[in-house]
């Protein structure tokens, strides 16, 4: 609004799942219920989004503003790798870790060809994952990421057992990435104590020759029409298939369909660079509140 938005149906739309009902939210059970404890997003831009969207929520329920702050004195930036805040009248904390790929990146192999310039190791979690062991709550998400632009038109290709794969598929690299990660969920986290959610893919609105054009609506679709629809059903279903094959539990936030209902909620031209849309991240308040209502409502 602040950049000069002038509809704000975004703000009001509520979702009615079939057959059940999310549990109103209620932000002073909500805060009883976090004391003590210590809640971890751990992925892209998108989950600081929704780490945002939860301090936001959780503000709203806390008297004096000054005894929330961020652990290190930083700023919201997209670059900080951590970022982290307490709510010291309730001694929690809310954490951010910035892990675009979940796995490590790594260096480039001698005798690479030349337009290898970086590599995602997708046999070794991120080397800050020691970091998201001691918590009460842990969502991950990733995907936003894996995609030619973020990756092989930067010169950024695969490695296994550090050996380049020039000729591996994003989805098979996803897929081995998402196993990486499920292994050293079942062999380092205690999942009698930390309960471990991973949120799916969310809809974009880019139409256009490349998906150039941001096609924010007023109002959410009548059908869901999203133009990475299947490619990012994809992803979901590789997250669904390697969550049901873990031994230990996780819960999968399937947001992808819910999400791809909702073009009016984009960031769009209204962001502190409007010569650069945004069909990718959302509005707050708005579409990110609703996955930590389903957070909630699970916890």
């Amino acid at each position: 609004m602040a950049n000069g938005r002038k509809d704000d149906g975004y703000l009001k739309w509520r979702w009615k799942p079939n057959r059940c009902e999310v549990s109103r939210f209620d932000v002073g059970v909500v805060l009883e219920k976090l004391r003590g404890k210590r809640v971890v997003f751990v992925g892209d831009s998108l989950s600081r989004t929704q780490w945002e969207s939860m301090i936001c929520l959780l503000m709203n329920g806390v008297d004096d503003k000054t005894s929330v702050y961020e652990v290190n004195g930083n700023k919201i930036s997209k670059k900080i790798r951590y970022l982290g805040v307490r709510f010291s009248l309730y001694n929690f904390t809310v954490e951010f870790y910035r892990s675009v790929f979940l796995v490590q990146i790594g260096s480039v192999p001698r005798h690479s060809p030349k337009r290898v310039r970086s590599t995602v190791k997708l046999d070794e979690l991120d080397n800050v994952s020691s970091k998201w062991i001691d918590s009460d709550v842990l969502v991950f998400n990733t995907g936003h990421w894996w995609n030619r632009a973020k990756l092989f038109e930067m010169g950024c290709y695969f490695k296994v057992n550090g050996r380049l794969k020039l000729g591996m598929s994003t989805m098979a690299a996803y897929t081995t990435a998402l196993n990486t990660w499920a292994s050293w969920v079942e062999n380092k986290i205690d999942t009698d104590r930390t309960r471990v959610f991973f949120r799916t893919f969310e809809g974009s609105h880019w139409s256009g020759p490349k998906g150039h054009t941001c096609k924010v609506t007023e109002n959410p679709l009548v059908q869901s029409k999203s133009e990475y629809s299947e490619y990012r059903s994809q992803f979901s279903d590789i997250i669904r298939e390697v969550v049901n094959n873990m031994t230990v539990p996780v819960t999968v936030m399937h947001v992808t369909p819910m999400g791809s209902y909702r073009s009016d909620a984009h960031v769009g031209i209204w962001s502190d660079n409007p010569t650069v849309p945004d069909c990718s991240h959302w509005c707050l308040p708005g579409v990110p509140d609703a996955w930590n209502e389903i957070l909630f409502s699970y916890l």
